[in-house]
């Protein structure tokens, strides 16, 4: 989670010149009405205290832990990223935006009672229960981080205005070892969590096989009036904590189908949200400037050369060298639709089927 992903980003994002093509907005830090449409009082006063005394945060609330590790200031700066993700939802609901992104955001683990895996306040949730503060009757949240999105189906478990969608690496080979197909939300709530659990090593064709395998029907079917996505760019085989071996162009794919998802069943309200991603020079910074590109309606072409003047600034920032182009060579990418047949000796295909069939039927689809 080193901050220099986030400066690289917004560098690049310079760099590229997309910044002309979007307002850059300032919002305010959550504040606590704010925080506690999803979180704890309690919680929340712990985090206060172990933001003003580090050696004094209680574990019993993830917080001070290897994971999440107590610091001057962690209040702060939490709530306004949570506050960020909390505006960039207010404005696409007020019609002030039609996309809006803040890759600063995508904490999707945090509970409503605990800090988890890197994660204080889940912007992501509060993003969500603010659009439904706001009035909203149906929003649906798409998670690609290869990590669960566990916080937000958490917040959203037996909320059936909430559609959680999470595709990840399999929770058997990866933290936070929950998010499995069976996972379908309350009794009350029923197929309103979705999860994919992809098997260790799945590639690009894989990954946007079995996006476009559950995904587009089940958006279709729900019919969102916000569309609310995270992007974590951890899928990637350069990734350092985790066994998927995604590109940087199938993440670029994904960030498109998200944008036409939003208009073809959201009326292009679209709040896009950062998350994981730990190879911070070479695919962060790249990843969440496609995605900025495409919500700014000025997608920048793969095989764009990385301006020069990035590339020095990352060498003086990190002492690393920088990649030259915005695609990793594997543009155009393709894969099989799901309607062209399921192999059953494919691991792969057992993980979309295993999905379908726990969800589909609960509202009302054919698995």
């Amino acid at each position: 989670m080193d901050p220099v992903r986030l400066a690289l980003t917004r560098s690049l994002v310079t760099a590229l010149g997309l910044d002309r093509d979007v307002n850059v907005v300032a919002a305010k830090a959550a504040g606590e009405s704010t925080l506690r449409l999803v979180h704890r009082e309690d919680y929340i006063d712990a985090v206060r205290a172990a933001s003003a005394d580090p050696e004094a945060a209680d574990q019993s609330y993830g917080l001070g832990t290897l994971d999440d590790p107590a610091f001057a200031g962690m209040h702060e700066v939490s709530a306004l990223i949570a506050g960020q993700s909390v505006g960039a939802a207010e404005a696409v609901w007020r019609g002030e935006a039609l996309h809006a992104v803040n890759f600063a955001g995508g904490l999707h683990h945090a509970m409503p009672g605990a800090a988890s895996g890197f994660c204080v306040y889940n912007d992501a949730a509060l993003a969500i229960a603010r659009l439904l503060e706001l009035g909203a009757e149906r929003v649906a949240y798409i998670d690609v981080d290869v990590h669960h999105g566990d916080g937000v189906q958490a917040a959203f478990w037996e909320d059936p205005r909430v559609l959680t969608i999470s595709l990840h690496e399999h929770p058997s080979t990866l933290f936070p070892q929950t998010g499995w197909p069976g996972e379908t939300g309350a009794s009350d709530a029923e197929g309103s969590a979705v999860n994919v659990a992809l098997p260790a090593g799945t590639g690009d064709a894989g990954w946007l096989r079995a996006f476009h395998a559950v995904v587009p029907e089940l958006i279709a079917d729900f019919r969102p009036q916000v569309l609310v996505t995270q992007h974590g760019a951890d899928t990637h085989f350069e990734d350092p904590l985790a066994h998927l071996a995604v590109s940087l162009d199938a993440q670029r794919a994904v960030q498109a189908a998200c944008h036409d998802l939003a208009h073809e069943h959201a009326d292009g309200r679209w709040v896009a949200l950062g998350g994981g991603g730990y190879a911070v020079v070479e695919v962060v910074p790249r990843s969440w400037s496609h995605l900025v590109g495409i919500a700014a309606g000025r997608p920048v072409e793969p095989t764009t050369l990385v301006p020069d003047e990035w590339r020095h600034q990352v060498y003086a920032r990190t002492r690393q060298p920088a990649p030259h182009r915005m695609t990793d060579g594997r543009w155009p990418v393709s894969w099989a639709a799901w309607d062209e047949g399921y192999d059953p000796a494919d691991r792969l295909d057992q993980a979309i089927l295993a999905t379908r069939r726990a969800v589909f039927p609960l509202r009302g689809l054919l698995a």
